[in-house]
């Protein structure tokens, strides 16, 4: 049932406690009341699956379609206009949808036991191919370029400036800087006379 039938119109029994039987059709899509999307037998809780079987396969959509309801999975009955079964179509997009089981008894259509109503589940709008955004950020394709270059050269002079700073800081300590002087001082030297024979 749609979300915005209303609380008066969740009731799934008539007066008799006989469960409703409406269809899709005759609820408008379920804006009127709920209406019964399948019926299918209650599942066997004696030999429930087992795990053996859930890695197989061939045995996976079998073990699926006995515990497992998809609502929205029939799109034939809907447009079959001599269709009056029970029809479980897709549903409205951007539209709010509410839940339940109920379990009734076979031979005489009275309801036995039923969940009760599921939290609201909203259906998403669909986008047209074309309306599809591609882009992250609407950003073009030289952009996104331009951006992955810049990153790279910001990565690049960070890691040259780094590898600066640590390369100074872990210079090896070499001869000190203050070298001290030994004066020396200038003897003088004797002058000897030269002579003329020597």
């Amino acid at each position: 049932m749609k979300e915005s039938a209303g609380a008066m119109s969740s009731l799934v029994t008539d007066g008799s406690s006989k469960a409703l039987d409406s269809t899709f059709q005759q609820t408008h899509g379920g804006q009127l009341r709920p209406y019964k999307a399948a019926a299918f037998h209650v599942p066997s809780c004696a030999s429930p699956p087992r795990l053996v079987d859930a890695g197989d396969v061939s045995k996976v959509s079998d073990v699926l379609k006995q515990y497992l309801f998809r609502v929205g999975d029939d799109g034939t009955c809907l447009y079959d206009p001599n269709f009056l079964d029970v029809c479980n179509p897709p549903l409205a997009p951007g539209t709010t949808y509410r839940f339940k089981y109920v379990l009734v008894e076979s031979t005489e259509g009275i309801v036995k036991d039923q969940t009760l109503w599921s939290d609201p589940i909203k259906t998403r709008r669909v986008k047209l191919p074309l309306q599809v955004d591609t882009w992250p950020g609407r950003r073009s394709g030289a952009m996104i370029v331009i951006t992955s270059i810049l990153s790279v050269l910001l990565f690049l002079l960070l890691a040259g400036m780094l590898a600066a700073v640590s390369s100074a800081v872990m210079r090896p300590e070499g001869p000190s800087a203050e070298t001290r002087c030994t004066p020396q001082t200038a003897q003088p030297s004797d002058p000897r006379p030269q002579l003329g024979s020597e």
